[in-house]
């Protein structure tokens, strides 16, 4: 339970956020516990996160501001693990660099700058800009169909989520998607396959081990017609030879 001062703290930042609004952030308190907040980063222009949705928490310790939040990230974004306590300055990992002056305003900004980054930390992961960018595309989905928190904390929000689904989809965004989906899926098998050799079981994810596993029978059965082929066009010339020597042996007599 929050302390009354944690909790004239945190209403107060509330309603400065409510007021003035961060760059591509919203944040909001649970209204059953004012000590778990849920914040919406929107993913900023000339970064793979760009039109990505990112739903996470800041879970508060009751004696805040004299102590930081654990941060957490819920949609799958190609920074961090989901659902992960992240190792920030500015998060529970890091009690001893805290400043109490720091607002929620100025934990979720630091968050969106570390994002952005290409530092590494506890709870990060590595991935390429083509897969943020896949994932980014996927966001809005996640948020608006898998994510149950999300549904409860932001109900206006998926309102305007399901307006935005509905005009990819008139619009073609989905197909279009799908579509450098596939060819990402694609150019990433090719760029293996030129820099080495690699073996099924080396495959981790399941598509692409059946797409490889067809790619291969393809390339076996390919074998096999041209193989036969070649043998069928080996036996004509054969057959092709033994007729004209025949024909000659009949003229010679």
């Amino acid at each position: 339970m929050a302390t009354k001062q944690a909790h004239k703290r945190l209403t107060k930042e509330y309603k400065l956020m409510v007021d003035n609004p961060p760059p591509y952030i919203i944040a909001r308190p649970n209204e059953s516990n004012i000590l778990e907040w849920h914040y919406i980063i929107t993913g900023p222009p000339d970064s793979p996160y760009v039109d990505g949705q990112y739903h996470g928490t800041l879970t508060f310790p009751s004696d805040y501001p004299y102590k930081p939040p654990a941060i957490r990230m819920i949609t799958p974004n190609g920074r961090f693990r989901e659902n992960t306590r992240l190792c920030l300055s500015m998060s529970d990992y890091h009690p001893n660099t805290w400043n109490p002056s720091w607002s929620v305003s100025t934990i979720l900004n630091g968050l969106l700058s570390f994002m952005t980054s290409d530092e590494a930390t506890t709870g990060s992961i590595a991935t390429t800009d083509q897969q943020k960018k896949v994932l980014a595309k996927r966001a809005i989905e996640y948020n608006t169909y898998q994510n149950v928190r999300f549904k409860l904390v932001f109900p206006d929000i998926i309102e305007e989520n399901m307006k935005e689904i509905e005009d990819r989809k008139a619009n073609g965004g989905d197909q279009d998607t799908n579509s450098k989906d596939e060819d990402f899926k694609q150019d990433a098998i090719a760029r293996a396959a030129k820099e080495k050799a690699i073996a099924l079981e080396d495959i981790l994810d399941p598509e692409d081990r059946i797409r490889a596993e067809q790619a291969l029978e393809e390339i076996h059965l390919k074998g096999k017609k041209d193989d036969k082929e070649s043998q069928n066009s080996s036996s004509l010339i054969y057959v092709g030879v033994a007729l004209l020597l025949f024909f000659l042996g009949l003229s010679m007599k």
